[in-house]
C-alpha cells in the first residue's frame, strides 16, 4: 500500500490535469487540507514536495504551491540560428524561441555581464586557445517575464569582438541582430555550428539562480560556432531549466553513400 502522501500526490496530479486545478492556480495551503483531514502537516507538505519535484508545481515563500504552465518553450534546433532572423531582421535566438512558442517577449527579459577571464580547460578546447588566454566572456541571464528560463555564456578570443557591442554590457542583446550581427559586420559571418547537450543535477548557485524546484535537473548545452573557413568565433555554455523547454530540430537525414556517389561522377 503506498504511503498516504503519495497518494494524496497522486490525487492532486489528476486533478491537475484534468483541469481542475488551472496553470498558474494556487493549490490549497497546507493548513487547509490538515483541516480538510487530508492528513498530517508532514503528509501534505511531502506530498507538496513530491510534485515539485514532479514538475507539476512551485513553491515559494509568500506565494504558496502553484501550478506550473503545462507547455514548455520550443527550444528550436537550426532554425533558431537562420540568417534572416538575426542578419535581416532582429530576432534574435531567444525571441525566435519565444515567436514559435506564441509568447510574448521584453527584449530586456536577457540581461548580462561582460569580463576577461583566464580561459578554464573547457573554454580553452571550444575556442582553440590555449588554457589560461585572456578571453571575453558575455553571461546572459534570460527570463520569461519574472521567471528565469535560463542562463547563456558565450566566449570570445578578444581579438574578433574588441570595441564592438558584443562587450557592451547594456541589457538586452548586442544591437539590433545581437551577437551574430555583429560578428557579421566585422566580417565573421556564421556558417555552421556544433551543439552538444547533456543532463546533470544542478549546483546549489545554479538552483538559486534559476528558481528550480527540488529534484529538477538541468539540461547544459555546449555551443560551438564556425565561419565558413572553420575559424571558431564563439563558444557558448547554456544552462537550461529542464522543464521549462521543448528541445525541437528539424534535419535532413543524410545520405553519405549517394553524395560519395555525387562525387566519383563529377
Amino acid at each position: 500500500m503506498a504511503p498516504k502522501w503519495r497518494e494524496l500526490a497522486d490525487r492532486i496530479a489528476e486533478q491537475i490535469r484534468n483541469g481542475d486545478y488551472a496553470p498558474g492556480a494556487q493549490l490549497p495551503r497546507i493548513r487547509e487540507l490538515v483541516e480538510a483531514g487530508e492528513g498530517s502537516k508532514a503528509t501534505v507538505h511531502q506530498a507538496y514536495k513530491a510534485l515539485e519535484a514532479e514538475g507539476l508545481v512551485t513553491s515559494t515563500r509568500g506565494h504558496g504551491t502553484i501550478v506550473r504552465p503545462r507547455s514548455a518553450l520550443k527550444r528550436l534546433g537550426i532554425t533558431r540560428y537562420d540568417k534572416v532572423k538575426w542578419r535581416d531582421s532582429d530576432e534574435v535566438a531567444f525571441i525566435a524561441d519565444r515567436v514559435a512558442s506564441g509568447r510574448a517577449y521584453d527584449r530586456n527579459e536577457q540581461t548580462q555581464t561582460v569580463n576577461r577571464v583566464a580561459a578554464d580547460t573547457v573554454i580553452a578546447e571550444g575556442l582553440g586557445v590555449p588554457v589560461g588566454s585572456r578571453v571575453y566572456a558575455r553571461a546572459r541571464l534570460v527570463k520569461e517575464g519574472t521567471q528565469p528560463t535560463h542562463t547563456l555564456t558565450s566566449y570570445y578570443r578578444p581579438e574578433h569582438v574588441e570595441g564592438t557591442r558584443i562587450v557592451d554590457p547594456t541589457p538586452g542583446p548586442a544591437g539590433r541582430g545581437g551577437g551574430y550581427r555583429v560578428l557579421y559586420d566585422a566580417g565573421y559571418e556564421i556558417d555552421h555550428m556544433k551543439e552538444a547537450l547533456f543532463a546533470r543535477v544542478p549546483t546549489a548557485d545554479e538552483v538559486k539562480l534559476l528558481q528550480l524546484p527540488s529534484g529538477e535537473p538541468v539540461v547544459e548545452l555546449h555551443r560551438t560556432t564556425y565561419t565558413a573557413d572553420g575559424t571558431v568565433v564563439e563558444f557558448a555554455v547554456g544552462i537550461h531549466a529542464a522543464s521549462r523547454f521543448a528541445w525541437e530540430y528539424e534535419f535532413e537525414v543524410p545520405d553519405s553513400a549517394r553524395d560519395k556517389a555525387k562525387e566519383g561522377s563529377a
